[in-house]
This record gives C-alpha cells, sequence and structure tokens, in this order.
C-alpha cells in the first residue's frame, strides 16, 4: 500500500485545541455500513449502544509526566522525553537536541531540587538506539519512576498549541500505572458514569495494558506503508480480561492500543511481553468486533489500524466528520466502527 492512501487533507481548524467539557459530551460518529449515513451521537450515549454478551475493553495505563526540562553542565538546554523503561536496565528516551548530546553526558534539572524523591538527580545519557531515541539512566535517587514524576510534566501532542489547565484532562479516569509517553486518546470521553451504565446495560467492563509510546506516534515515513517499522510497546492482558474477551459476544476496544494488546496476545499466545505488531492491509483482524476511535493524523499507523479495521469507507466517514465540523486527534471527537467483515446489509442504528 502507498503511504497516500492513508492521506487526506486536514484543516488545522478541524484540529481540538482543548478537550470538551464534560468528557462523555464529544461527538459519536456511529459506523451502519456502506449503505447507510452513519449516525451522529455522544459518548454518552455508548450504554445504548452496547449490552449482554459485550466486553467493554479499557486501557488502563497513565501517562508518566517523562517530559524533564535539564541543563548540561555548560548550561545548555535539554529536553528528555522518557518513553519508557527498557527491557535490559536504562531508560528510552528522546533527547533535544540530540546531537549536541553525546553519550556520556550528565544532565540535572534545569531547577534545582533541594528535597523529595528528584533531590540529587542526574540523568546520564547513552546509547543511540535509533530514530533519536537514546538510553539515559538515571543516578543519585532511590526510585526512579518517582524522580521522573516528581520534576517533570506530562507530554502533549506537539500539535496541541495551547496550555492545558488541567493535566489530568490528559489522563482517562480509569488509569492505573503511569507507563506511557502518551494518553490512549479514546479513553479520555469515558467516565465511571457511562462505564458504570455500560455495566447497567449488560456489558462487561475489562482492562489490559499498553505502554503507548514511540510505536503508537511515531509516523509513517516509508513510501510503502508495509516497509514501516513499529518501534516495541510493553501490552499486558490479564486472565480475567482475555477469559471474558474469549467468552464475548462482541469485543468492545476503546481505542486502537486495545486493539493491539489483544492482537498481539492472541497472535503471539503470550499475555504479555512487547509487540511490534503493526496492523495494516489486508491484516485480518480476530479478536476485537467493534472500536470506539479518534479521528488520526494523516499517514499514520493509526489510521492504518482503522483502514484494516473498516476497509476502504473509512475514507467516506472521515469525509463526514470533516463536513459536520467534528473535532480531530487526541482532544477531538471519537467514531464507533464494526469490524469489516462483521457489517451486513444497512439497517438501522445498532442498539443492544
Amino acid at each position: 500500500m502507498d503511504v497516500a492512501d492513508l492521506d487526506y487533507p486536514l484543516p488545522a481548524g478541524a484540529i481540538a485545541q482543548q478537550p470538551v467539557e464534560p468528557r462523555d459530551a464529544a461527538r459519536l460518529l456511529v459506523d451502519r455500513g456502506p449503505a447507510a449515513p452513519p449516525a451522529h451521537r455522544r459518548v454518552r450515549d455508548l450504554p445504548d449502544l452496547v449490552g449482554p454478551g459485550d466486553v467493554v475493553v479499557v486501557n488502563a495505563t497513565r501517562v508518566l509526566a517523562g517530559r524533564l526540562d535539564l541543563r548540561k553542565a555548560t548550561g545548555g538546554a535539554v529536553e528528555v522525553l522518557v518513553l519508557g523503561p527498557l527491557p535490559d536496565g536504562g531508560w528510552e528516551a528522546l533527547v533535544r537536541p540530540g546531537r549536541r548530546v553525546p553519550a556520556g553526558t550528565e544532565l540535572r534539572c534545569a531547577a534545582p531540587v533541594a528535597d523529595g524523591p528528584a533531590a540529587g538527580l542526574r540523568v546520564v545519557v547513552e546509547d543511540d538506539l535509533g530514530d533519536g531515541r537514546r538510553r539515559v539512566r538515571f543516578e543519585g535517587v532511590a526510585d526512579d519512576r518517582a524522580a521522573i514524576e516528581a520534576v517533570g510534566a506530562v507530554p502533549l501532542p506537539p500539535y496541541i498549541t495551547e496550555p492545558l489547565a488541567d493535566p489530568e484532562r490528559y489522563q482517562t479516569v480509569f488509569g492505573r500505572r503511569a507507563t506511557s509517553a502518551a494518553a490512549p486518546t479514546a479513553g479520555l470521553h469515558l467516565t465511571h458514569e457511562v462505564l458504570d451504565r455500560c455495566r447497567a446495560a449488560g456489558a462487561t467492563v475489562a482492562e489490559v495494558e499498553l505502554d503507548v509510546g514511540l510505536g503508537t506516534f511515531r509516523p509513517i515515513a516509508t513510501e510503502r506503508v508495509e516497509d514501516h517499522h513499529m518501534h516495541a510497546e510493553a501490552y499486558r492482558v490479564p486472565p480475567t480480561t482475555a477469559a471474558a474477551c474469549a467468552a464475548a459476544d462482541r469485543v468492545v476496544a476503546i481505542g486502537t492500543t486495545v486493539v493491539r494488546a489483544l492482537e498481539s496476545a492472541a497472535t503471539s499466545g503470550r499475555a504479555e511481553g512487547r509487540t511490534e505488531l503493526f496492523i495494516h492491509g489486508d491484516r485480518r483482524i480476530t479478536a476485537v468486533d467493534v472500536l470506539l476511535t479518534n479521528f488520526h493524523l494523516p499517514r499514520s499507523s493509526l489510521l492504518a489500524l482503522v483502514q484494516a479495521f473498516v476497509g476502504p469507507r473509512w475514507r467516506d466517514l472521515y469525509g463526514v466528520a470533516l463536513a459536520e465540523g467534528y473535532r480531530f486527534l487526541s482532544f477531538g471527537d471519537a467514531m464507533l466502527l464494526e469490524r469489516q467483515d462483521r457489517v451486513g446489509p444497512a439497517g438501522p442504528e445498532p442498539t443492544r
């Protein structure tokens, strides 16, 4: 597939700069198959669209406050964006400006830290891992993660240019462990009330974890989609979630990261590990039946997954969303998609 097949015009004005309030007021474009126009709902209506036999699966990761403003001994400013722990020790990070930070460079916080878990923190930049990534090591502290959270900031995507008044709006309400460099953005729309109402409708709510990192948000830079390489991200599918999904009539994934976690477990036979799974083109998806997801960047691996899930009609759905003023990307609105091989003749809006 040519990456141009994943292109579409995205006006700057369609990119949401602030999250809608309340969370579940986000609009929801409901796919009704190729022979009928999509329905226009709100995320708060999700409980009306699920029922007994459905398992709604969320990604329970939180975003690590991993953007660190640091200084070299010479006083030069360096930004380190922590992506996550490496299996063999140290941390994977993006370092800017990387060319001016040779291996062995020691960095300290731009603002002195007198006490707390980051007191005495030193960040040593090590090996070049490719694609702007570096191995970094934290020294002088007892708990790396606590030190990062103490002095770091939650990173926002570069296309969000307005400050966020409440950093918790870039976290889901159900997030548990801070293991991600970016939010599983479809989950930002959900509230405890919406999930409780899904349960009241007869659906089961289950969790997975996929640590959102460079594999998710790195753009496709190759001309052919299949030449793109996904960087590894850690995933975990608890036994209770696996059992619930195996017994479900429908598995409803809240976000592309949930799809990748469940498909990775199904493909590898391992409940947890690190995945480089790239879902695109004609790859058959078997672990998920319905996908709630945001509107994604052109030429992105996330849009490639949507194309694999829903087929060529993704372009018509995106066209409707742009024409109807839907908001795009991380703080934007959402769509509810049926997997393409499950869609029959178009009928009324799906309810359960």
